[in-house]
């Protein structure tokens, strides 16, 4: 497999969408259609319904997981980072603009994890770190997802430079996953952003 074919194979698993297909399965409403509208696991926490919210943070972050560890696997070995680099970066975009489901994602923090730990153990564990430890001061699970978005670029820094296709793939998706995240930087200034479990309003 070359490094296209690779990409969009990355892109299409990142389109799968967790938080819609787990709802349908535990005959929940579609998340698009309450709470912040976003089709991921902090959504479907709203419903009430934890095993369902779990499952689809599992499922988001194996999906972001698998399309780098199928480009690490399949790619040649001479473009193997940059291949990794691209299907990171288009899991994520897959997931924010998902083809299956109308081009309507999420903000795609779980998959943006699951990309960095197919990149490097570590960054992920001090990203997941960063979000655990935010959300337990301000239980603003988008502040935490922000301030993990800012932290993966500097950590992959230090693993591996400024120059490696890692940094620029991480960089891209931090960038993009505050600016899915522009809404709610609004409503944490004003002081109306929502804490996590929250239910949705009827």
């Amino acid at each position: 497999m070359n490094t296209v074919i690779l990409a969009v194979v990355a892109y299409l698993i990142g389109s799968v969408s967790f938080a819609v297909i787990v709802s349908r399965a535990f005959r929940l409403p579609d998340p698009r259609t309450y709470g912040s509208g976003n089709p991921g696991a902090t959504n479907v926490l709203r419903s009430g319904r934890i095993s369902a919210a779990v499952i689809t943070l599992l499922g988001d972050v194996f999906k972001g997981w698998i399309a780098v560890w199928l480009a690490a696997r399949f790619a040649a070995p001479t473009d193997a980072e940059l291949t990794m680099a691209l299907a990171a970066a288009l899991a994520v975009i897959g997931h924010m603009f998902p083809a299956f489901h109308r081009f309507q994602g999420g903000k795609g923090v779980a998959t943006a994890l699951g990309v960095l730990f197919g990149f490097h153990l570590y960054i992920a564990l001090g990203a997941a770190s960063t979000w655990v430890i935010m959300v337990g001061f301000f239980r603003m699970s988008s502040l935490a997802s922000i301030t993990a978005a800012a932290f993966a670029p500097f950590a992959t820094w230090m693993f591996y430079g400024w120059s490696h296709p890692f940094f620029a793939s991480v960089m891209m998706v931090a960038v993009l996953l505050i600016y899915r995240h522009y809404a709610n930087i609004k409503k944490i200034l004003a002081g109306t952003e929502s804490r996590l479990g929250a239910k949705a309003k009827p």
